[in-house]
């Protein structure tokens, strides 16, 4: 008797696993909704975004514009990047900018030694949004991030004034999203919002993905203010006492530099890059983040505001 004939079960690797949801997750959008975006601002997270974008659809070409709410105050580096990535990719970029926001009188800009345009990013994007008629933006937010992302879904609703509400979110059973929406309505959507920042650093050397240059240890001026590593720079005002000096430093997150601290390090390379990250108990926002530094009925606040 022939014995029968037995396909060998095929394990999922972790990252395998998580890069098949997030891929998942792009497809329903790309399917349920007309005029998506991808939040791209040259940071890791979104960098991986970008990463599974390709995968999703290619051979095709990626489906949607990438955006960047430009603060105006961002490290050189990642700019450099962000335009050199997004040539070589071939999609439209598309600018929000905070500093026309400011010129245009929808927003303030704060004054003094700890101002930043890190809290004026949300209009410039709902701004964005509107003008474009984007229905979804894909985030690189993830769940271990912070307290308050926990509350998020995959797809995350925003009203027609960019709210969030989180006891209005829809449930998410057995991997079904509902990308239905009403006009003037939007949802953010966060692909990874299961990776951990090790995940993130993992698949990025899995991949071999090209990183921005201040993610690896450098020498760097920097000035030390409550426990933190911050670049010198002219959008930063020094307060008494604080003097620059020089640091091997790398930075885990980029963002608006007036409030994105450094780590101090000597990792130049990927591979150690990551056994720190694995080796750390501190989150990446909780260290080097000094807008993050709030209560947690402040950040629920942010995240009413439709805070990203």
């Amino acid at each position: 008797m022939t014995p029968p004939v037995t396909t060998p079960r095929r394990e999922l690797t972790h990252l395998q696993a998580l890069e098949a949801e997030a891929i998942h997750v792009m497809r329903e959008v790309a399917s349920e909704l007309e005029n998506p975006v991808l939040l791209f601002s040259g940071g890791k997270d979104s960098i991986v975004l970008l990463r599974l974008a390709e995968k999703a659809f290619r051979p095709a070409a990626i489906p949607f514009p990438v955006m960047h709410v430009d603060t105006g105050h961002n490290f050189p580096e990642v700019m450099e990047f962000r335009d050199r990535r997004v040539a070589e990719l071939g999609v439209r970029l598309v600018v929000a900018s905070v500093q026309e926001a400011i010129d245009k009188g929808r927003v303030a800009e704060e004054t003094g030694p700890r101002a930043s345009r890190n809290r004026l990013q949300t209009t410039a994007l709902l701004d964005a949004i509107a003008e474009h008629g984007f229905d979804a933006a894909f985030g690189g937010a993830r769940r271990d991030e912070e307290r308050a992302r926990a509350k998020e879904r995959i797809f995350s609703f925003r009203d027609d004034f960019g709210g969030w509400d989180p006891k209005r979110q829809r449930p998410e059973l057995w991997n079904l999203y509902n990308g239905r929406i009403r006009r003037g309505e939007n949802v953010r959507v966060f692909p990874i919002s299961n990776w951990t920042e090790l995940d993130v650093w993992e698949y990025i050397a899995q991949e071999q993905l090209e990183i921005p240059s201040i993610y690896f240890a450098h020498e760097r001026e920097v000035f030390a203010r409550d426990g933190m590593l911050y670049a010198t720079s002219e959008f930063v005002q020094l307060m008494d006492g604080e003097e620059p000096f020089v640091e091997s430093v790398r930075y885990r997150t980029v963002g608006d530099m007036s409030c994105t601290g450094a780590v101090r390090s000597t990792a130049r390379e990927l591979d150690a890059v990551v056994a720190e990250i694995a080796a750390t108990r501190v989150t990446e926002r909780g260290e080097t983040r000094a807008d993050d530094k709030v209560t947690e009925a402040a950040m629920e606040d942010r995240k009413i505001a439709g805070y990203f």
